[in-house]
């Protein structure tokens, strides 16, 4: 079993990600492909979930690379 694929016991419930936002940004936060973090789409930043928890302090959070945005969410046509 992958160590960094999330538990059931542990995955954040949906209607509880709708609430979230970036603290930065004020935006809505998006599930990455893996759920394992929230990602800012406009302040290119992803925020890890650990234990079920999202961390949303900017401390915890990694930038994110042009490149990886393309690829997690691609231009609509």
């Amino acid at each position: 079993m992958d160590e960094r694929a999330p538990s059931r016991r542990y995955e954040v419930d949906v209607k509880t990600l709708e609430m979230l936002v970036c603290p930065l940004t004020k935006t809505r936060l998006v599930l990455s492909a893996d759920r394992t973090e929230l990602i800012s789409v406009a302040a290119h930043l992803a925020f890890p979930i650990r234990a079920g928890v999202p961390m949303l302090v900017l401390d915890e959070a990694r930038n994110v690379e042009p490149d990886e945005m393309k690829v997690q969410f691609p231009p609509m046509a």
